[in-house]
């Protein structure tokens, strides 16, 4: 087995063995439940791990690394008023027209 994704944050780590598992991957938990140590043990100890098999191992690190690009971040300017909007709007803030494709 190989360590796949490991984060401080259980609710990120989480998320990724959700996605991951959704791909057919399985996935097995280290630290599940060991955050009640934490004073005992160093922090970084204390962390989820999500650990798969070796052959499943690209895979599921590409399913990572897609997860970790960021989005689409330039702004677009609205066909109807001219307005720049920032990336993420989906509707001009300005007339509400939709962001075309």
């Amino acid at each position: 087995m190989k360590l796949l994704y490991t984060n401080e944050n259980r609710f990120i780590a989480s998320n990724v063995q959700n996605i991951v598992q959704n791909s057919g991957i399985e996935i097995t938990l280290k630290n599940e439940y060991i955050a009640g140590a934490a004073g005992d043990l160093s922090p970084f100890d204390t962390w989820l791990e999500l650990w798969v098999e070796d052959s499943d191992y690209t895979r599921a690190m590409e399913l990572v690394e897609a997860l970790e690009k960021p989005l689409n971040t330039k702004d677009w300017i609205c066909h109807k008023c001219g307005e720049t909007n920032v990336a993420s709007f989906e509707i001009c803030w300005n007339c509400q027209t939709e962001k075309q494709n």
